[in-house]
């Protein structure tokens, strides 16, 4: 019975029931919470089978019909991943609001509306963000052409900041700092096997956040020393060298380190139960953050591209073709290296012209 009771809405509703008895404020019994979700945990590892510790929440649908039709038109004719579609939605939820303050619907939008939105917005949130938005609602205004509702295709007359293609270079860390951050990263407990396996892979082969905490147990053949990568955004696949070092590293976190009967074959698990997959790349924003103070290294910068930035940086400073590096990180568009180019220090240093005297 006990084990069948197990679950978080029942947890919290024993937390609420003994902080009144106790006259306790139910924030300060947490780790009542996380005390039951162990012993929950430890059910799961002896097969008891208890109940999911929390029930999956559903996907939320798109508020209207219309924009049921629209995620679906992404989807499948556009090729969006999820994660693209439910931004598009949210940045037309928002420019749906504006319309209905001024009493316009869709059938009857204007460019004047979307300036306007466009006009307000810009006043509260950045150029690139605002440029993103417009975006969105270009495929959209192109989405109702295409299907019928709206008579004139407005989709190409929408204006929005204009984003120099390289006004912000993106960001690396120096070589040198990359293996001092590395080389902070405490191996001797759990967290820090899977810590350096993970940075030491990014580092490595270029991966982008969302690639790594993808991967999965099949997606590396130990016999034939291979790594099979995903891009989530063009879906292209690809196989990798599994380099000693990286190999080495990933058995060691995979022996030593990896919770033992976690129920996700992810190859990198959070450390506390019930030690699922990352929700999401943020996570590994943290994790860098983290070594890089114990490093003593400093920047506002250190998001969870850090490392692929610094890895094509790395990869131009010794003389990899530009094509090749392209292709490695997986870019449909070559043109895209320029932005490395920028941040590639020794080279930039080779080509430098001498300063008059």
């Amino acid at each position: 019975m006990e084990r069948e009771e197990l679950t978080l809405e029942r947890a919290n509703r024993f937390i609420g029931w003994y902080a009144r008895r106790q006259n306790l404020d139910p924030r300060s019994l947490g780790l009542f919470r996380s005390a039951l979700q162990s012993l929950n945990r430890v059910y799961h590892c002896m097969g008891l089978a208890p109940p999911d510790w929390r029930s999956p929440r559903p996907a939320k649908p798109p508020a209207t019909p219309l924009l049921t039709e629209y995620a679906d038109y992404l989807l499948r004719h556009r090729g969006n991943p999820q994660v693209t579609v439910h931004k598009k939605l949210q940045h037309i939820g928002k420019f749906q609001g504006h319309l209905i303050q001024a009493g316009e619907g869709w059938l009857s939008i204007g460019l004047t509306d979307v300036d306007a939105f466009l006009v307000s917005y810009a006043q509260r949130y950045s150029r690139s963000h605002v440029s993103d938005v417009a975006c969105s609602i270009r495929c959209f205004l192109r989405f109702l052409h295409w299907s019928g509702r709206i008579p004139v295709d407005l989709s190409e007359a929408v204006i929005a900041p204009v984003q120099p293609r390289l006004e912000r270079p993106r960001r690396a860390l120096a070589w040198e700092n990359v293996q001092r951050l590395l080389k902070a990263v405490d191996r001797s407990t759990p967290m820090g096997l899977r810590d350096y396996a993970l940075l030491l892979m990014m580092s490595t082969y270029g991966l982008g956040a969302g690639e790594a905490i993808r991967l999965r147990f099949d997606d590396i053949d130990w016999e034939a020393g291979t790594l099979s990568v995903v891009r989530p955004k063009t879906g292209a696949a690809f196989t990798l060298p599994l380099l000693p070092a990286v190999a080495k590293a990933v058995a060691h976190y995979l022996r030593d380190g990896r919770p033992s009967g976690t129920p996700t074959r992810h190859l990198f698990v959070q450390m506390k139960v019930p030690f699922g997959p990352f929700a999401a790349s943020s996570a590994i924003r943290h994790i860098i953050a983290k070594h890089a103070r114990a490093a003593g290294i400093s920047g506002t910068f250190l998001g969870s591209h850090v490392l692929r930035h610094s890895h094509a940086a790395r990869q131009i400073d010794l003389g990899t073709p530009p094509r090749v590096v392209s292709e490695l990180l997986g870019h449909r568009d070559p043109e895209s290296l320029s932005a490395y180019v920028r941040i590639a220090t020794e080279t930039l240093r080779d080509v430098a012209l001498p300063v008059p005297a």
